[in-house]
């Protein structure tokens, strides 16, 4: 899978994405990382990318030549018109079920704005899907697709050392992930629960389950209205009333 960022800090999404697990798999070739510096197509010796808004107000607004530019550098380096995420806090959340969606692309184009914004010129040309990673406002783009890149990769397969975490870990059936525990078996007095260690694989399996349903219904009980719940998760919820 090859990500391309449209940025001004192209250092940023480098030293960001070359490390941990996404670092190894750029290494391992399983994804790519092509950081594309707006500047270098700003039309101008100064480097300039930004203008006053028409009608007025505070700030500057990023024009729409160097923009397009950069976006068309990527068009004809893969090819094709890409898929193209405009990081904003207008968009839609990004959510779980968004990266697998975006995990079956070959190549992603993330937008990353700054200053008060991009002409909605070039917007409306090149944006195929405005993106927000929470309702708060960044100075940029550069966090929020460092953040996306890193959700989707986890799906890439190969990516993450072992493929079965990703099927079983928080959201999966839109449920938070069961309470995980690791050596020693009691510390400070707290002991893991024994049906853990009882080596009966379908009793920890259906313990993990209610875990995870006992667990979104205590921190998020919003997403059990997408929940994907079995007859069996059903009989579960129903003891819980009693």
């Amino acid at each position: 899978m090859n990500f391309h960022v449209l940025t001004l800090f192209p250092d940023m999404i480098q030293d960001g994405v070359n490390t941990s697990i996404t670092g190894r798999a750029v290494g391992k070739g399983l994804i790519s990382l092509n950081t594309v510096n707006i500047r270098d197509y700003a039309g101008n010796k100064y480097g300039q990318v930004d203008d006053y808004p028409y009608g007025g107000g505070a700030g500057m607004v990023m024009q729409p030549g160097p923009v397009y530019r950069s976006y068309e550098s990527i068009v004809e380096k893969i090819g094709y018109k890409p898929r193209v995420i405009y990081l904003t806090p207008q968009g839609k959340v990004f959510n779980q079920s968004m990266a697998e969606e975006f995990a079956k692309e070959e190549d992603i184009v993330f937008l990353c704005g700054h200053y008060e914004g991009i002409d909605e010129r070039v917007l409306n040309m090149i944006v195929t899907d405005h993106v927000s990673i929470g309702d708060y406002v960044l100075t940029g783009g550069e966090l929020p697709s460092m953040v996306m890149i890193d959700a989707i990769s986890r799906l890439v397969p190969g990516v993450l050392n072992n493929n079965v975490s990703a099927e079983f870990e928080t959201f999966n059936d839109n449920l938070l992930e069961y309470p995980q525990y690791t050596r020693p078996e009691e510390f400070m007095g707290e002991k893991v629960p024994s049906i853990l260690l009882s080596g009966n694989h379908p009793k920890v399996d259906q313990w993990r389950r209610e875990q995870s349903i006992l667990r979104t219904m205590e921190r998020r009980p919003d997403l059990m209205e997408e929940a994907v719940l079995t007859k069996e998760d059903m009989k579960f919820i129903k003891t819980l009333d009693k």
